[in-house]
């Protein structure tokens, strides 16, 4: 049995991209598994379709925790699965879905989010379990100082185990090679950043 990462998608379901940190993880020696957030193969190729899959979740994250837990159970069926020894990092809105998991009390070790957005559900001491690690572009429009900051007092008020790491100069998406020719399509302010993506990759790892 080895230890157990789920892999959340960004906004745009989930596509190769998901799949790829999937295989990367599983080259670590993990078993690790993409899980379908929107359901049924659903995708995106344009801002406007990702935000009408996107926000349903981000409106009740009650809907995202039925399904991040019945990927869960089924993953946990696997002989090869360490059951007590499971983790999730997501990207993007997978990272916002990683970090309401724990926060919604979820039998995670960790969590680690990938520029995601912070503050969708509040922190709760009696029911977070998890370890948190966020790698934040430190030029990311879409989560701005003020939600970084918000986020850090949450945390402290409850006295979480919580890492935050910031990247210079990195924007949203800073870890998908295909960012850079999606944001220059659609005129948003996405970029992929080799130097942040290899860094938060670490950063990672020896989480």
């Amino acid at each position: 049995a080895r230890p157990a990462v789920l892999v959340v998608h960004e906004w745009w379901g989930m596509n190769d991209y998901a799949k790829m940190r999937a295989r990367e993880l599983a080259k670590l020696g993990y078993i690790a598994m993409a899980l379908d957030m929107y359901g049924n193969g659903k995708q995106a190729d344009n801002p406007d379709s990702a935000g009408k899959l996107a926000t349903p979740f981000y409106m009740n994250p009650q809907m995202a925790k039925t399904r991040f837990d019945a990927a869960l159970a089924k993953f946990k069926t696997y002989s090869h699965a360490d059951g007590n020894k499971v983790a999730a990092i997501g990207y993007c809105f997978g990272g916002a879905q990683v970090l309401n998991m724990a926060k919604l009390g979820d039998d995670l070790k960790g969590v680690v989010s990938f520029h995601g957005n912070l503050n969708v559900v509040p922190a709760n001491k009696d029911l977070l379990k998890a370890e948190i690690l966020v790698c934040h572009g430190a030029a990311d429009p879409f989560v701005p100082q003020s939600e970084v900051d918000q986020f850090k007092k949450q945390m402290d008020s409850i006295g979480a185990k919580y890492t935050f790491k910031s990247y210079e100069g990195a924007v949203h998406a800073f870890t998908n090679p295909n960012a850079t020719a999606m944001g220059e399509k659609f005129k948003i302010p996405i970029k992929y950043d080799a130097t942040a993506d290899s860094a938060s990759w670490k950063d990672m790892r020896g989480f």
